[in-house]
């Protein structure tokens, strides 16, 4: 099942990066929040096994963070 649970993450983690490539005519600092959001998605997701509320909050920070990062 963790194996399941693990090629899954990194699954969508890999579909993020491809996903990013087409944000070529961003700002450096939407880039930056859109990269810490997905980011920050995976993070919540592993932290918390799966769950919903962890995925959204962790993509929230990580989005809020990347766009601190990105000024």
């Amino acid at each position: 099942m963790k194996t399941i649970q693990r090629l899954a993450v990194s699954t969508v983690s890999v579909l993020m990066v491809l996903g990013l490539g087409a944000c070529s005519g961003m700002s450096s600092r939407d880039q930056s929040t859109a990269v810490g959001a997905g980011i920050g998605a995976v993070g919540g997701a592993v932290l918390t096994g799966g769950s919903a509320v962890g995925t959204i909050g962790g993509a929230a920070v990580g989005g809020i963070i990347g766009n601190q990062v990105g000024k």
